[in-house]
């Protein structure tokens, strides 16, 4: 048997009641649930740092290594690479594989 789904479904229960308007609905709503809480603006805007924000104060949590003896960097992009990534033979000019592509 073919059921179809768009139809609208109705119990044994749902025959005999009949059903509340939108007013009477509202009407029987406690007043305490009505409010809504609304975020406040700062506190939405403090999570957000705009481009080009002065950053001088910041320090950084980082260790900054010197470039290591297997490490080369790059003359097009300046990115420090391992010799891995290096394009060509490297005698030339160092050159990084995605700069040449």
């Amino acid at each position: 048997m073919a059921t179809d789904y768009d139809a609208p479904r109705k119990t044994v229960e749902d025959e005999g009641v009949e059903h509340d308007s939108i007013q009477e609905l509202q009407a029987r709503r406690p007043e305490s649930a009505t409010g809504v809480l609304e975020p406040d603006e700062t506190d939405v805007a403090e999570g957000f740092e705009l481009p080009g924000a002065d950053l001088s104060g910041e320090e950084l949590a980082i260790r900054v290594l010197p470039r290591q003896e297997d490490e080369f960097t790059c003359t097009s992009c300046f990115l420090v690479h391992h010799r891995s990534q290096l394009a060509g033979d490297g005698t030339s000019s160092l050159i990084c594989t995605e700069c040449a592509a």
